[in-house]
């Protein structure tokens, strides 16, 4: 129980960061509104990339146990039993290792962009591995959100995109 406890804090936190880089998002824009209207130039078009790519990435792992994200489930609808138990398995099991794939790469670009010292090139100069870091952080959180759901299947429990559905798997289209 404590170690479900931590995972959903750990998922909510995530998307609570998100949310954050969302407000972020407006925030540089309205400075840049409210910049021009005093004849002050302030440039949020990097920043506001930099935080549109941190609320995508941190978004991911709440978005997934939330069933929030597009799934084709065409092969898992038809398969019933075992059957469907090694289907999911295999899609999240691939799913998993993609991801984990990915926030490596992710971590090592961070990793050299640190060692290195790359500096993003517009007017603010930000160090690149402070907005690469939360792609790196949001691949790893998903990728262990794919991994608790991995283990979950092969426990016969029930996906967490499946319980939090809405309507797909609770027989509307049976």
């Amino acid at each position: 129980m404590a170690v479900r406890r931590l995972l959903d804090g750990l998922y909510l936190g995530s998307g609570y960061l998100s949310a954050l880089f969302l407000v972020a998002i407006a925030v540089t824009i309205v400075a840049q509104i409210v910049g021009r209207f005093f004849g002050v130039a302030v440039d949020s078009t990097e920043s506001a990339g930099f935080c549109l790519a941190a609320s995508t990435f941190l978004g991911l792992a709440y978005t997934f146990r939330h069933d929030g994200h597009i799934r084709v489930t065409l092969l898992v609808r038809l398969a019933s039993g075992p059957l469907g138990k090694l289907t999911e398995l295999w899609a999240v099991g691939f799913c998993a290792a993609g991801m984990a794939y990915m926030a490596y790469w992710a971590g090592d670009q961070v990793y050299f962009s640190f060692t290195f010292g790359e500096k993003s090139k517009g007017l603010l100069a930000i160090p690149l591995w402070i907005p690469q870091s939360a792609m790196a952080l949001g691949t790893g959180i998903l990728t262990i959100a794919l991994v608790d759901e991995f283990i979950s299947i092969l426990l016969g429990r029930t996906p967490s995109y499946v319980e939090n559905s809405t309507a797909l798997f609770q027989g509307e289209n049976d």
